[in-house]
């Protein structure tokens, strides 16, 4: 009998593999839903012998990868790929793919939705009305205009393009800073170009929408929010570590800006068996809005998410070319 293809999920968030299996049972494969969540060596009991893995959380590392026997592609379910060794791969002949487009007006929509109930001071308004406090000076003062406002951009991919227009289009002026985007491309967007140093100085909502890599790891760390506007509102809605959460902690709770949203914290969560919450001093405060890395979530986003892992997978199992190999 032919030997089935063996599919490792490493791990998942997502209530079943339905949408997996709907795709990859259709050409013999067999789904194995791992639920390794630490990912690393403890993974090497389901995917030593398997001919693909999607990935979600689990880290997959150098020592991991070498001892793959059939694998010819690891897929993941997002659009990041810091947990996983791409060079090792490369060199092993595993393609690597990700899904680039699945939650681009998402987490634009999400970013903007964090800025702008930071910057109606939407958290502190309902505290003060719970306490019996029924004046719109009580903690919400000052508020301005947003067309009297900067946002600021940190990462000009294709999420930072699309909080641009979402930006312009509420009559924010909009900077941006990204060292691998050229300056034509920016101000066709109508957002004017700009060093680390300016938007950090001039940005009353300063969002962070970078990869995490070596380089951005702590972009945002104790000198960067020194340099911030008292007033300024900081939003990161791409990776927790790239903020720096001991420094933005100080930097909140003395006053040094004004808030912070975030729809992730260093901790990184999502990668954790056993996640302390207590451990985390950012989620005490009020002027700290925090979501559970869900910046990219909706149903639909969801779905395509999976679905489009799964068709590479599919693709590459039956010797085709995926549409998304990096």
């Amino acid at each position: 009998m032919m030997r089935r293809f063996k599919v490792v999920v490493s791990d998942r968030d997502y209530p079943d593999l339905s949408i997996e299996e709907s795709i990859l049972e259709s050409i013999g494969a067999e789904v194995v839903d791992a639920q390794c969540k630490s990912g690393g060596k403890a993974l090497l009991k389901y995917i030593t012998d398997a001919d693909a893995i999607l990935q979600q959380y689990a880290e997959i590392r150098q020592d991991v990868i070498k001892k793959l026997c059939r694998c010819k592609i690891i897929a993941r379910y997002g659009t990041g790929v810091d947990i996983l060794d791409v060079e090792t791969c490369r060199k092993r002949g595993i393609i690597v793919t990700n899904v680039p487009y699945y939650c681009i007006d998402e987490v634009a929509d999400h970013a903007i939705a964090l800025a702008l109930t930071l910057a109606r001071r939407i958290p502190m308004y309902v505290d003060s009305t719970r306490c019996g406090k029924w004046h719109w000076l009580n903690s919400g003062a000052p508020i301005h205009r947003f067309e009297m406002q900067i946002f600021g951009i940190i990462g000009f991919g294709k999420i930072g393009r699309n909080i641009a227009r979402k930006a312009r289009a509420l009559k924010f002026t909009v900077m941006a800073y990204d060292p691998n985007v050229d300056n034509f491309f920016m101000k066709e967007e109508g957002v004017k170009k700009v060093d680390l140093g300016t938007i950090l100085d001039n940005s009353d909502i300063l969002c962070v929408q970078v990869p995490l890599s070596s380089d951005t790891r702590h972009l945002i760390g104790e000198l960067e929010l020194k340099k911030m506007k008292k007033n300024a509102i900081l939003i990161n809605t791409a990776r927790g570590p790239i903020v720096d959460n001991k420094a933005l902690y100080k930097a909140l709770s003395e006053g040094k800006i004004t808030a912070a949203g975030l729809d992730d914290i260093e901790d990184e969560p999502a990668k954790q068996k056993h996640w302390n919450y207590r451990a985390n001093p950012l989620l005490k405060l009020k002027n700290c809005l925090i979501t559970p890395h869900s910046a990219y979530y909706s149903e639909e986003s969801i779905t395509e998410a999976r679905r489009t892992a799964a068709e590479e997978v599919k693709a590459v199992l039956l010797g085709n070319k995926p549409r998304y190999a990096l």
